[in-house]
């Protein structure tokens, strides 16, 4: 900002013949100038941008940290793909935003103070010109930057739900193949594409408008300023070196103004997209909090004490009521029933993934919540139907999640016990090898005898086996029987298992008959036979149809 200030003195000096060596002194000073604002402006772009690298990591984190710790129900209400494209795309469009636009806001800014005082000294009179026109400068842009604003929102909305359609076909490729739906799906997401277009469009228009008005706005401050600027040279008030000083310094302060101008709105559409990231950042889980209880000696003594739930979205509807009943250490406790009967809502709560909204569940004579949540899940394990695996070798899912790597000994031993060391052994890699994206390499027995492993290295004190035996061929199935009725490690466990395979069922110690939420019998596959109740008509209807109810 010292060059204009030195061209102006130029201009006089050569106009009044001052001596050569002013001359190249000032030029000279002029070059020092030069080259230590280049240095400085360096240094400065160097540390920011580094600074903002790191702000953009840091942010990803925390926004994906924070998804980690909502609630069930927070998965349930809001989709896979938006949540996935607010942690990536949105974080991403922030910080490039950021990054780039805030820079320029900062620099700007101050630049255009500093240059506003050199105008006050140079002129006040064409200062105040300047001044005058500054509402028209930024009251119009700043009307159509909030437009800009809102756009920029509903744009990255739209390319949420289109990211959801493309995530939900992808992971359903072979449904999708097998209904021949290719070209619907095309079509749906072409549809969001096209309602996206739409709203890009209009996003467009509204930040051309706005640098169209900041433009016009600034080219006819120019105007003004020297014709006001050329009668005060022409009645004496000031210098011709002066006026070009000052026409030099109202030329960056108005490529300042337009400059900020339209950073604004791009500070503005960044703030936009960004609403739904600190909306997550800002939003505190509706479940309790992280317990602190860490027992050395856990028994795995379960209580449910007349429970009773419905899910979050359908309050008025409940899956459970008023259920009663013990899983006792070295005991195998059988829940049969029929579809929809609110089997997999136990397992879900004996997980702790949703709290009871009437009555306790117990373990230990301690409530869930109050234990340490890594400690409560490493006690009690859980093997659903179909087990999410993840796209890494088979020794980083048996091993997931665990604080302690366990040793390739203790892998193996598990996956034996499983039955899922003789189909991995085969394998060129063994446990190196990967299971592909969410498994889909393995058949479907296969992903369960590998996430039987996972479940058993924990070696956990509550087992849950939520039709987890429904994809094993019959000797992995006889495998399991042993496990859970002949292991040694019986006695150290409380197994819940829920099954259609009435062969296991039978030597359960107990079998609960779950029927609209609630507990119509309760006995021994003996005793519940001898009744000729609701667990005699499903065995032999399982009987007649060679497949249970």
């Amino acid at each position: 900002m010292a060059i204009p200030f030195f061209t102006g003195r130029l201009t006089d000096w050569i106009l009044q013949d001052k001596a050569a060596s002013a001359f190249t002194r000032n030029v000279t000073l002029m070059s020092v100038l030069t080259v230590a604002s280049a240095v400085l402006e360096f240094m400065g772009d160097g540390i920011y941008n580094g600074s903002m690298g790191r702000a953009h990591s840091h942010l990803q984190g925390e926004v994906f940290r924070a998804v980690l710790q909502q609630e069930t129900e927070f998965f349930q209400e809001n989709q896979t793909g938006a949540i996935a494209s607010r942690v990536t795309a949105d974080t991403s469009s922030l910080s490039e935003s950021l990054s780039e636009k805030l820079s320029l806001l900062l620099w700007y800014l101050v630049r255009g103070l500093c240059l506003l005082g050199l105008m006050l000294w140079g002129s006040l009179s064409l200062t105040m010109v300047t001044l005058v026109a500054l509402p028209l400068l930024f009251l119009l842009p700043k009307k159509l930057g909030k437009w800009h604003q809102v756009l920029a929102a509903q744009v990255q909305e739209s390319l949420a739900e289109s990211s959801q359609v493309a995530i939900e076909v992808l992971s359903a490729m072979p449904t999708v193949r097998s209904f021949a739906n290719e070209e619907g799906e095309a079509q749906k997401f072409r549809q969001k594409l096209q309602e996206m277009n739409t709203l890009s469009q209009k996003e467009a228009l509204a930040y051309a408008v706005s640098l169209w008005t900041t433009t016009i706005s600034g080219m006819l401050l120019k105007v003004a300023i020297l014709y006001i600027g050329g009668h005060l040279v022409i009645s004496g008030a000031v210098s011709s070196g002066d006026l070009v000083t000052f026409v030099l310094y109202q030329v960056q302060f108005t490529t300042v103004v337009e400059v900020l101008l339209s950073t604004y709105p791009n500070i503005q559409k960044a703030v936009g997209s960004s609403e739904k990231i600190f909306e997550y950042l800002d939003r505190i889980p509706r479940c309790p909090a992280n317990g602190v209880s860490t027992p050395l000696n856990l028994k795995g003594l379960v209580q449910f004490q007349d429970v009773s739930f419905a899910y979050p979205n359908r309050p008025e509807v409940l899956v459970l009521q008023g259920l009663t009943f013990t899983l006792r250490p070295g005991e195998v406790t059988a829940l049969v029933g029929p579809s929809g009967s609110g089997k997999s809502t136990v397992a879900a709560l004996l997980q702790n993934l949703y709290q009871p909204t009437g009555g306790q569940l117990l373990l230990d004579g301690e409530p869930l919540p109050q234990y340490e949540h890594r400690y409560l899940h490493r006690q009690v394990a859980a093997v659903g139907q179909e087990p999410q695996l993840f796209g890494r070798s088979f020794q980083e899912n048996i091993a997931y999640g665990l604080i302690q790597k366990p040793t390739m000994e203790e892998i193996i031993a598990a996956a034996m016990e499983s039955g899922a060391h003789s189909f991995i052994s085969e394998l060129p890699q063994s446990y190196n090898t990967e299971v592909g994206e969410a498994g889909n390499q393995l058949s479907g027995g296969q992903r369960q005898a590998v996430a039987l492993a996972r479940a058993l290295i924990r070696k956990p004190r509550v087992l849950i086996l939520d039709d987890a035996t429904s994809a094993l061929d019959a000797k992995s199935q006889l495998r399991l029987e042993q496990l859970l009725y002949e292991s040694p490690e019986r006695c150290s466990r409380s197994v819940l298992l829920i099954t259609q395979h009435l062969s296991s069922v039978e030597q359960a110690d107990h079998i609960l008959f779950l029927e609209g939420g609630t507990i119509c019998e309760a006995g021994t596959h003996r005793q519940l036979m001898e009744n000729r109740g609701c667990y005699w008509n499903m065995v032999q209807a399982a009987s007649g149809s060679d497949a249970p109810e």
